[in-house]
């Protein structure tokens, strides 16, 4: 396509307004993130684990979220997670007439991700449920697309993982993206932030699999409600589904708290590093 095809194109079909771009790329971000993180699981759950562990499930999130980032990142931070909006918007980093467009983006992306992941993966869904999609037993699948506790997780311990977890998710993403701190070098901070989830899988992955997204819980578990699997999951784990959307915006808020009062309040404005070239996405996406 020459130059000026692209041009004309742009003209005519380019959004103007930045609600809308941010809008679209919140939307493909979470989009790609459930497409590789639920896949990878789809693809260890349906193989009877010969094509998958829980370590390829660590790394295909830790892409997905790595990809979502570079996808949407300079365009409206890349937050991908309802949590992480709300820290930005505490944080004063993120407008708050902005905060429901990110989220509804965030949710329609997710279910949109999870169409993707059962058309993908429908033929060998059909085949290892013999057609009737189960949320628990031997055959279950409902868990390839949401979370679900532990038998030994109680529903206090399943609100406090969440809290701690997406609580280290949004001190160590404001740590990567801070120009005033160390940062993380520009264009390097979507790996950085990639590296955050694949340090919490291996280290909070055990009682519920690490959701700390809203987003990416919820969008996905409403899918599989009208895809067959029916409102049982809802009922699961004692009404589990709740957890994994409170307890995440709980902990980015608690989250962003910390790292404000501990690290940010004692920094003195004129001592911001210029010369380690961060670029604070999360900062400068709201400026416009």
């Amino acid at each position: 396509m020459g130059d000026d095809s692209r041009r004309k194109m742009k003209e005519k079909f380019g959004l103007r307004r930045d609600i809308f771009k941010e809008f679209l790329a919140e939307f493909l971000g979470i989009f790609v993130l459930i497409l590789f993180g639920c896949g990878s699981v789809a693809q260890a759950v349906l193989s009877k684990g010969a094509l998958g562990e829980p370590l390829t499930i660590h790394v295909g999130f830790t892409l997905g979220v790595m990809m979502a980032v570079y996808i949407a990142g300079g365009v409206s931070g890349g937050h991908v997670n309802p949590a992480v909006s709300l820290a930005m918007v505490i944080l004063g980093k993120l407008p708050l007439k902005k905060f429901p467009v990110y989220v509804a983006a965030q949710f329609l992306g997710a279910f949109a991700g999870s169409c993707a992941v059962f058309g993908l993966y429908y033929d060998a869904l059909r085949e290892f449920t013999n057609g009737e999609f189960a949320v628990t037993g031997a055959n279950a699948t409902a868990g390839i697309f949401a979370s679900y506790p532990a038998k030994h997780l109680s529903v206090i311990n399943g609100f406090v993982d969440q809290v701690i977890a997406t609580a280290a998710l949004v001190l160590c993403i404001l740590a990567i993206t801070d120009r005033k701190n160390i940062g993380a070098p520009k264009g390097m901070e979507p790996l950085c932030i990639g590296l955050i989830i694949l340090a919490i899988g291996v280290s909070m992955g055990l009682n519920c699999g690490y959701p700390i997204n809203p987003a990416r819980d919820l969008g996905p578990r409403l899918f599989t409600a009208v895809a067959g699997w029916g409102m049982d999951v809802f009922r699961a784990g004692g009404c589990w589904w709740w957890i994994p959307v409170a307890g995440p915006m709980v902990g980015g808020a608690v989250g962003a708290g910390i790292y404000f009062l501990i690290i940010d309040l004692h920094q003195p404005e004129s001592d911001r590093q210029v010369d380690n070239n961060v670029q604070d996405k999360y900062e400068i996406v709201t400026m416009n």
